[in-house]
């Protein structure tokens, strides 16, 4: 691929698009069945373990940061190549299809304690506590698309071994953050990788990334995101003869 085939040097044209969609699913499964359920009732189900697991405000700055963390992963597997991307897509999608149908037919809520400091992060866990409504717990969306951003390019050498390992790492970071901020359930942490592996799994022995592959590639055609096959073939010509 050439230097135009990317936009601002690093992001596959023919990624922006999938990814982004990606994104806007995410947040329609979890705004949406937040709304559809806000008049059920929602379980309660924590554990002694996790009423043992004492706040650790500072984590709310992993629990934070792994939005960049997230970003940065996703267009780093777009960057792998069309078909890594695409089966990674399939098991991303499909993994919030079924949070979608587990968020309306058991809705999940927890007591969260009382944030009693004044410091920085108390602050900040105040204001995530604020913003963010204890709905949708099961499975843990952000150890889900944790655990994604780390499987996504564990086993690619075309990724730095440090790097990889850093993601694992982090995405760990990640599942703790989640339960000393008491955003969540040890059962969610849980919830989240296991969903993450088995969705990850159906996108890399099935065949279904071909359907989602030629949907997203007539979108970027139209939006000349992508050359036609034609096109791509003339263009790879007119490279070698040159």
């Amino acid at each position: 691929m050439n230097r135009k085939d990317y936009i601002v040097g690093f992001i596959p044209k023919y990624a922006v698009i999938p990814l982004i969609s990606a994104f806007v699913f995410n947040t329609l499964i979890y705004s949406g069945t937040m709304i559809l359920c806000k008049d059920l009732y929602h379980y309660d189900f924590t554990t002694a373990f996790d009423r043992m697991v004492p706040v650790i405000p500072e984590f709310t700055s992993i629990y934070l940061i792994c939005y960049v963390f997230w970003a940065f992963n996703y267009i780093l597997i777009g960057r792998i190549g069309k078909e890594h991307m695409y089966r990674f897509l399939v098991g991303d999608f499909l993994s919030r299809i079924v949070c979608g149908i587990i968020f309306v037919l058991l809705p999940t809520t927890l007591v969260r304690p009382e944030i009693t400091g004044s410091g920085f992060w108390d602050q900040a866990l105040r204001l995530v506590y604020s913003i963010d409504q204890s709905a949708n717990l099961f499975p843990s969306i952000h150890c889900l698309v944790s655990w994604f951003c780390y499987i996504g390019i564990r086993k690619r050498k075309e990724i730095p071994l440090w790097y990889r390992r850093f993601s694992m790492i982090f995405a760990l970071l990640v599942c703790v953050s989640t339960q000393v901020t008491k955003q969540h359930y040890i059962i969610d942490v849980f919830g989240g990788i296991l969903l993450g592996e088995v969705c990850w799994l159906i996108g890399q022995k099935t065949e279904w990334y071909e359907g989602l592959w030629k949907v997203f590639q007539r979108v970027n055609q139209f939006f000349g995101l992508e050359k036609k096959e034609k096109e791509e073939r003339t263009g790879r010509l007119s490279e070698i003869k040159g």
